[in-house]
């Protein structure tokens, strides 16, 4: 049934936004006004132009999506068919980008496709979550499969935002003490600078420094803040080139600290999704191919890549491991005994567990550690500031007092 989005005046005089679904125009202009309302606009929502609607809009955010695949496998679960369950869950959708979702994919299971054909034209629904569900529609264990899916969503939502609220302190810190510091070099140094000029007493050095680097501040600064803004665009243009993301993920990796935790935080993320997809009936080719795409460096992408040639060609995952020197030995020892007993997916997911309680324990520990280092640097350069200010009316105060 073709999906419309209208925009309709209500009795009151209020506009309405919504969309509905009607065999043809004309029946859902009906629909309209037996709800009460005059159409004004109406127009059909096909599914590529809803994909794509939805793309430009960011798609659903990862706590909606996980919530919406938690709820259709609690409804496939009870014994409710696909296309009904879905149909429940566009009434209840709050907002109308969700439920014109929902009515895209409804509408292509109806036609006879299967919820993971019918899920791949949009792309809030990547590459592992449409695998996944036709891995359970395959196996008859859809409902297992989106619990999975479900669980692993939050996981990957509870670790951003730990990340985001981990950061917001420092982030406050020094935007405020940034504040502060500029608002001393650029008024109150200059005010008492002039000052200072009138009374015809020697400055000490850290006064005259401080002075020196006020002026700097005042004639430089402006035009440092806009070749910034005007460069930035083309920063950006140039990190979106892929040789130059290869040599700046190149670069990250071989950093001392930093690297480590790209390589802790992408290897969860590989024998995570590795594990779910396993557990799902997904063969080991296909899920590599598939967890590829969870990776955010580029060069762990490709000793990924060359996992899936090694694998192809029949080599075991440990040993095509050890010929790509990206991953831990303990790691690949890991999957050479889940190899061996059989236990691929048990050890993949005890690995994920491993990686990702050693990330989350050394960035805690790096923040600890980045909060008082953070104080007392810039409490220093105020500090510095101060005294070059206290300096000379200490001395000024001295030479009235003689």
């Amino acid at each position: 049934m073709p999906t419309y989005r209208y925009l309709a005046v209500r009795h009151d005089g209020r506009r309405q936004k919504d969309i509905l679904q009607a065999d043809s125009e004309r029946q859902a202009r009906q629909m309209l006004r037996d709800r009460g309302l005059f159409p004004r606009r109406l127009e059909a929502v096909r599914d590529r132009h809803s994909s794509a609607h939805a793309s430009r809009r960011g798609g659903l955010d990862t706590a909606s999506l996980t919530l919406l695949t938690r709820q259709l496998a609690t409804l496939i679960e009870a014994g409710i068919p696909i296309n009904s369950a879905l149909d429940a869950l566009t009434r209840q959708a709050e907002r109308q980008r969700e439920r014109a979702l929902l009515l895209a994919v409804g509408n292509r299971v109806r036609e006879g496709h299967s919820l993971a054909d019918s899920l791949r034209p949009h792309p809030t629904f990547d590459l592992l979550y449409c695998s996944l569900v036709a891995a359970g529609e395959r196996a008859g264990r859809l409902a297992v499969v989106l619990e999975r899916l479900a669980d692993y969503l939050e996981r990957v939502q509870a670790q951003r935002q730990k990340a985001r609220t981990a950061l917001i302190y420092p982030l406050v810190l020094a935007g405020v003490s940034l504040a502060v510091v500029i608002a001393l070099m650029s008024y109150v140094v200059p005010q008492l600078a002039a000052q200072f000029e009138r009374s015809n007493i020697e400055l000490p050095l850290l006064t005259r420094l401080m002075i020196s680097l006020s002026e700097l501040v005042l004639t430089v600064g402006p035009w440092l803040l806009l070749g910034v803004a005007l460069s930035l665009p083309l920063v950006i243009r140039l990190l979106r080139r892929p040789t130059v993301r290869d040599r700046l993920d190149a670069l990250l990796l071989r950093l001392p600290r930093i690297g480590e935790l790209i390589r802790l935080l992408d290897t969860g993320r590989l024998t995570r999704t590795l594990a779910i997809l396993a557990r799902s009936g997904i063969a080991l080719l296909d899920a590599l191919r598939v967890s590829r795409d969870t990776l955010s460096n580029r060069q762990m992408r490709a000793a990924v890549d060359l996992l899936c040639l090694r694998v192809e060609a029949g080599i075991s995952l440990h040993r095509a491991m050890e010929e790509t020197r990206r991953f831990s030995p303990s790691l690949m020892h890991m999957v050479a005994s889940g190899e061996a007993s059989g236990t691929l997916d048990e050890m993949l997911e005890r690995i994920a567990d491993t990686q990702e309680s050693t990330f989350n324990r050394r960035v805690d520990m790096a923040l600890a550690l980045l909060e008082p280092l953070m104080i007392l640097f810039m409490g220093g350069v105020v500090l510095t500031i101060v005294l070059a200010i206290l300096l000379p009316v200490m001395r000024l105060n001295t030479a009235i007092a003689m």
